[in-house]
């Protein structure tokens, strides 16, 4: 209990508050638009009224002082105590959604919820989404309802010891048995051991467990089996199951990662999922109509993974721009008083380009969805073709906005000082939210050379006159230039120059590739070898989609249903992501693109004049975005600015200061200073 929390006044910081006061555009408008309708936004603030207001003093910084084990307990018993309240308030406010419960476990009022992560948002996020997606109606039926209801707590067992990204590469085996009828599950070696499912450590009693099916010893490919994992009574280990927790990580510290062990561990045959390859008791195998289907669970994952990060990177904005309008440092002007260090154009030059960011990939991750649901529906009425496409857009959205929101998140605790140094500016916890996700649902630079194999291949079926799909139609539109236009400063030359280059540097990795086949590599070690352009025109076939997006739904026709006062704030934050786009990528811009230095110095000028835009409005933007304080959890970044005060109060909640004299001292320090060294 703090001895001075009636030091943090009731009143907002004057800075703050002036910062609002001057907003060009009205922020509840801004508010319900990114929330998609004011009936969203009311129905967000009630959950959050409900769910936040009875949480005890310190309940967003408490955990940081305990054990390893007792914040897991903790939690658990934190997501106990809140799945009957989210249940209730569903029915009360939303009967028949999922925006509550399941919602709350893993949207961003989880981060309210779970300050220091829980153990089921992946029991919630894909084990119930994996059976509903790919199992058959029985097996739906059977399994589905008890998973939503947590009567049963799965995970998803994909990545192993000595395998992640390359899923068929993984070593764990299940063999048909067609006399019993069951699979028989082994994981040979200790490489083929399960490794960082989310609650496989001490909290799922099932797992979805990913492995290479054989059939009287011959390979079936890799599918998905229901494994029970722990007796539904004792929670003991079942026989055959060697299972634990790998340890504290960077981040998620309650999220209870584990590790899983199989020994000849039988399961019925139902329950290998079956909606599109299937098992006869017999044995007899019948494959998937479409060899890719069950990549529809890693892109739903990457979906997720954009609107997680691109919301973990906007938590961060917000934090540090409001810091940044409440924090006076370093004059101006010699003899004038300390400005908010938000009005040096160095530290909107920090701020405001994350925020635009953000936003840019949010908007991506919403188009996304909308391709992934017309996705699932082609699927289930057999038809495929969307999914390749679909798989490698998911790829490079992960990669970029991972990349981007991490890289981000960095410099905005940079830019908060030694403050953003502190446990309690939360901006570490952030930051090892993100940064998990460079690496899981696939490796980021695996990912990039899956992206650049198929945009090779892709321009060699446009090379030689096959038609390719729209994904990749900025093949023929910038081919079909014999020189790239004249610089005019609009919008769309910059999306232009953007597939411009990506065009050219598929060109270029497809022509050293092939130079390297002919000098007699194999396609392989040709791949390898032309890795780095690879990577180069994946990053830039991402960044052009995202760009183009971006400026789609901020300029189209739903522009229309926005007042002119928020069209043009949200056309300044569209400039600077654009120039800024630009402005990151010119060394490979510069090589096929012939810009002028008045075009570059004009560039440059364009970046000044949208910081300087954006100043008034920064702090409304963030505001927009509408996070509550027990999501941001941080002294910095809470909605009264009263930042000193906040972090004093953190600095008396340290269990060290619960008492003046440490223990140490009479038996250490005491004799330490005492002696003649």
């Amino acid at each position: 209990m703090s001895h001075i929390k009636n030091l943090i006044p009731t009143t907002v910081n004057p800075d703050l508050q002036k910062e609002r006061s001057s907003a060009s555009f009205d922020v509840n408008e801004f508010a319900a638009w990114w929330q998609g309708g004011a009936d969203k936004l009311e129905l967000k603030r009630k959950i959050e009224l409900a769910i936040f207001s009875d949480l005890e003093d310190g309940y967003g910084i408490n955990h940081e002082y305990m054990s390893h084990e007792d914040l897991y307990n903790s939690t658990v018993k934190k997501v106990a105590e809140a799945a009957p309240k989210l249940k209730a308030l569903q029915e009360k406010l939303n009967p028949g959604g999922k925006d509550i419960w399941p919602g709350c476990l893993f949207r961003v009022q989880s981060h309210g919820l779970f300050p220091a992560n829980h153990p089921l948002a992946t029991h919630i996020t894909m084990f119930v989404d994996v059976i509903k997606g790919q199992g058959t109606p029985e097996q739906v039926e059977k399994w589905g309802t008890l998973a939503e209801n947590c009567n049963i707590i799965g995970t998803y067992a994909q990545t192993e010891l000595a395998h992640g990204t390359n899923v068929r590469g993984i070593e764990t085996r299940a063999d048909y048995d067609p006399r019993a009828g069951e699979f028989v599950l082994n994981t040979p070696n200790l490489k083929a051991y399960k490794w960082w499912p989310g609650g496989l450590g001490h909290t799922a009693n099932h797992a979805m467990v990913v492995a290479q099916l054989y059939i009287s010893g011959k390979h079936k490919g890799v599918q998905m089996f229901i494994v029970p994992l722990r007796d539904p009574e004792t929670h003991m280990p079942l026989p055959g199951i060697d299972i634990g927790e790998v340890g504290k990580k960077l981040g998620m510290a309650a999220v209870n990662q584990g590790f899983l062990g199989l020994k000849n561990v039988r399961i019925p045959r139902t329950n290998m999922l079956m909606k599109y390859a299937k098992v006869e008791r017999d044995g007899t195998f019948i494959a998937s109509p479409a060899s890719r289907v069950n990549y529809l669970t890693m892109v739903y994952t990457r979906c997720l993974i954009v609107n997680l990060n691109s919301s973990l990177l906007l938590q961060a904005a917000t934090i540090a721009t409001r810091y940044s309008a409440v924090r006076r440092q370093s004059p101006i002007e010699p003899d004038e008083a300390e400005p908010q260090i938000i009005d040096h154009v160095t530290q909107r030059l920090k701020l405001f380009p994350e925020i635009a960011t953000g936003m840019a990939y949010d908007i991506a991750a919403k188009h996304m969805w909308e391709l992934y649901d017309q996705t699932v529906l082609d699927a289930n009425n057999g038809k495929f073709d969307r999914l390749p496409d679909m798989h490698i857009m998911s790829c490079a959205l992960k990669v970029l906005c991972t990349t981007d929101s991490c890289a981000g998140i960095e410099r905005l605790r940079l830019s908060t000082g030694g403050h953003g140094y502190h446990i309690a500016a939360n901006l570490s916890n952030i930051y090892g939210n993100a940064v998990a996700a460079y690496t899981y649902e696939g490796e980021n630079t695996v990912l990039l050379l899956q992206i650049g194999r198929a945009l090779v291949k892709a321009w060699n079926s446009f090379k030689q006159g096959q038609r390719v799909s729209s994904a990749y139609g900025y093949f023929e539109s910038s081919m079909r230039l014999k020189e790239f236009p004249k610089w005019n400063n609009s919008w769309q030359i910059i999306i232009q120059a953007l597939q411009y280059t990506a065009a050219h540097k598929t060109r270029i990795a497809f022509e050293n590739m092939s130079e390297r086949i002919a000098a007699g590599q194999s396609q392989g070690v040709a791949a390898n070898n032309t890795g780095i352009e690879l990577t180069r025109a994946a990053e830039f076939h991402g960044r052009q989609f995202v760009c183009e997006t971006f400026l789609n739904q901020i300029t189209g026709p739903n522009a229309q249903n926005r007042s002119p006062a928020l069209n043009k704030v949200l056309e300044n934050v569209l400039e600077l992501f654009l120039v800024q786009t630009v402005l990151n990528n010119l060394g490979e811009i510069l090589r096929f693109v012939n810009l002028t230095d008045a075009d570059l110095r004009s560039l440059q000028k364009r970046l000044e004049v949208s910081l300087e835009k954006l100043r008034p409005d920064a702090v409304a933007i963030c505001d927009g975005f509408d996070y509550h304080d027990r999501v941001l959890n941080s002294v910095l970044g809470s909605y009264d600015g009263n930042v000193y005060p906040r972090i004093f109060d953190a600095a008396k909640r340290s269990t060290m200061n619960q008492r003046p004299v440490q223990k140490s001292f009479e038996t250490y320090l005491k004799p330490l200073m005492k002696a003649s060294l």
